[in-house]
């Protein structure tokens, strides 16, 4: 009971002391946080942060234990941490800043949580039809030995790449992929980029891989899918120009001479699953969020 009195006492303080400018302070705090969260889920960024907290983890542990040599290691790791992470993260610093110059803080805050259970269920009903369009419209254009570059984005948020093409936010089909890289098209050139089932991007410039021993046999786009999988954890799909060759590239690896049905199956393999695990994962928390308003 001297616990309830307590909080009471204290909630009932701070109302009476609560100013306008609070709510200020309070408001711009949180589109900070949110202008923070969302470069990390936008960019590669994130993959570096995870990185940070893993070894700032180690450094709690090392404390606790009194592992004097890792401590010390760790210790004047993160004294140049904030120089290092200026320099690293350079373009995604720039950029959030410039959306932040171009944003509206209005209603803002609430996109954090905006995928319901309902929105999750539709973004996988777009994966999968937009996996049958890549397969479609990569037989037909092996055939025609049109070049094509299609990411499909997974964990790894592509907000940088998209950046350099792009934004078209189409529904999938054959028939439109086959219009972006017609070769009198305007983006034909650049990568198409598939984000959450939707064409996001066309035209996008993905960084060449840096790998010496890739085979000389293979040219610019292919070179560009490498790069791409290895800075990131997308599926890249190719179709080669001279050859008509239908390739996949994951993690660094490019697997090639695939037909409609095994791109098909390894396709579902690599995006539908992990796709729909992954969104499971990120929108557990929106999800309770969705119940608990709808009670």
């Amino acid at each position: 009971m001297d616990f309830i009195i307590t909080v009471w006492n204290s909630m009932k303080q701070i109302i009476e002391q609560f100013r306008f400018v609070d709510a200020i302070d309070i408001a711009l705090v949180a589109f900070i946080i949110y202008s923070g969260i969302k470069l990390v889920r936008e960019t590669r960024a994130g993959q570096l942060i995870k990185g940070f907290l893993i070894l700032l983890v180690f450094w709690g542990i090392s404390y606790f234990l009194q592992l004097h040599m890792m401590r010390t290691i760790l210790s004047y790791f993160f004294q140049f941490t904030l120089v290092a992470l200026l320099i690293v993260f350079q373009p995604e610093i720039r950029r959030a800043l410039e959306q932040i110059g171009r944003s509206d803080i209005s209603g803002s805050t609430h996109k954090l949580f905006e995928f319901s259970s309902d929105e999750e269920e539709k973004i996988l009903r777009r994966n999968r039809k937009a996996v049958n369009a890549v397969v479609d419209a990569a037989a037909v254009m092996s055939k025609q030995k049109t070049g094509a570059l299609m990411v499909f984005e997974m964990r790894t948020k592509l907000g940088d790449i998209i950046d350099t093409g792009t934004v078209i936010n189409a529904m999938p089909s054959p028939q439109i992929i086959g219009n972006i890289f017609f070769n009198k098209a305007p983006l034909h050139d650049g990568a198409m980029i598939i984000r959450d089932g939707m064409i996001y991007a066309a035209g996008c410039i993905l960084p060449l891989t840096k790998d010496e021993n890739v085979s000389l046999e293979l040219g610019t786009r292919h070179r560009a899918a490498i790069g791409m999988s290895e800075n990131s954890d997308a599926v890249v799909v190719v179709v080669s120009e001279e050859t008509g060759q239908i390739s996949v590239v994951v993690n660094g690896i490019i697997t090639r001479n695939y037909t409609r049905e095994t791109l098909r199956s390894e396709l579902e393999n690599l995006v539908l699953e992990i796709n729909a695990e992954t969104k499971k994962r990120q929108r557990i928390i929106p999800s309770i969020m969705s119940r608990g308003k709808k009670k």
